[in-house]
């Protein structure tokens, strides 16, 4: 039962199917949005809301890959996808826009973005080794008869990943107010009008289930540990 059990699909099902609504969802409007045309590349529209906000020292990258676009708090770049930074679409201009608004977030200490920063680490050591530390758990409880050590151990791996969930559910706010920045801030610069504007929502709003589904999955996954493993030393 360790190695497939029914119940994992009964509880994470639901967030997987969100999931692949939510990315059916985000090629569907991209590829419409893409055939909206604007005055400005993404590459431009990300510059000149950058500028405005005092940004100079904020770089543009072009890298590989579709759908690749993101902000590097680190060095201090957006780097944008081939198709992002030189198309003068809706799509083009409403994704370099979101990255160009974490760009703002970060300058001003968004408190979100601030606090998501500092939860990156113990996300990253959660997800990673949140399992083996279940596994190493229930084989000190069934195999050792050392239920009260197996249960701690499986705990920390639990909390593991709530960290991720924890991650996941801050990263909503910070991920929202990207995208209304963006939307904002291109009506503002007169970058879209009401047309190329809705195209733009449709994309940004298409990415925000994205997030919202990786963050029940997050959720689901948890809950389903709680139940599984969470009274391994005084069932077993």
């Amino acid at each position: 039962m360790f190695f497939f059990d029914p119940m994992y699909f009964v509880f994470i099902g639901p967030a997987l199917l969100l999931m692949f609504w939510a990315q059916w969802r985000v090629k569907s409007t991209y590829a419409a949005a893409s055939q909206v045309p604007v005055r400005m590349s993404g590459a431009a529209a990300a510059r000149t809301i950058l500028d405005e906000a005092g940004l100079q020292d904020v770089g543009i990258e072009q890298v590989g890959g579709t759908l690749s676009d993101h902000y590097d708090p680190s060095h201090r770049v957006l780097r944008l996808s081939r198709e992002v930074y030189a198309g003068n679409s809706a799509a083009s201009v409403g994704i370099a826009a979101h990255e160009a608004g974490h760009a703002l977030q970060h300058a001003q200490h968004y408190a979100p973005l601030v606090i998501r920063n500092l939860a990156v680490p113990v996300a990253q050591f959660g997800s990673g080794f949140g399992i083996v530390l279940i596994m190493i758990g229930f084989a000190i409880s069934a195999f050792a008869n050392l239920p009260g050590l197996g249960q701690m151990v499986i705990w920390a791996g639990i909390l593991g990943f709530g960290a991720t969930a924890l991650f996941q559910i801050i990263n909503l706010p910070v991920e929202f107010d990207a995208s209304n920045r963006a939307k904002r801030l291109l009506y503002e610069m007169g970058v879209v009008d009401n047309h190329s504007g809705a195209a733009v929502a449709s994309v940004l709003n298409a990415a925000a289930w994205t997030y919202v589904a990786a963050t029940l999955q997050s959720i689901m996954i948890v809950l389903y540990y709680v139940m599984r493993f969470g009274g391994v030393g005084s069932d077993e």
